[in-house]
């Protein structure tokens, strides 16, 4: 599954995120780390909604930013 919104789209979601959800985007980034492991964006998705009764965009953005931030250690 492949980010929906734009960019601009997923900056304002996180900027609203710790707002609408009472924590940091930082502790949604560590709740991610330690869950389980799954592999398909989606799947994360579904989990960190049913696990903390989040919004849909709001654990899309969640999950893409793990991945992006992932991804981008893995490059240095």
């Amino acid at each position: 599954m492949s980010l929906v919104f734009s960019e601009e789209t997923h900056r304002n979601l996180l900027a609203r995120i710790p707002h609408c959800t009472g924590r940091e985007v930082s502790d949604w980034l560590r709740a991610v780390d330690d869950g389980p492991a799954f592999l398909r964006f989606d799947e994360k998705v579904s989990w960190l909604r049913h696990e903390y009764d989040l919004a849909y965009g709001h654990a899309k953005a969640i999950i893409h930013e793990h991945d992006m931030r992932r991804a981008a250690r893995r490059l240095r």
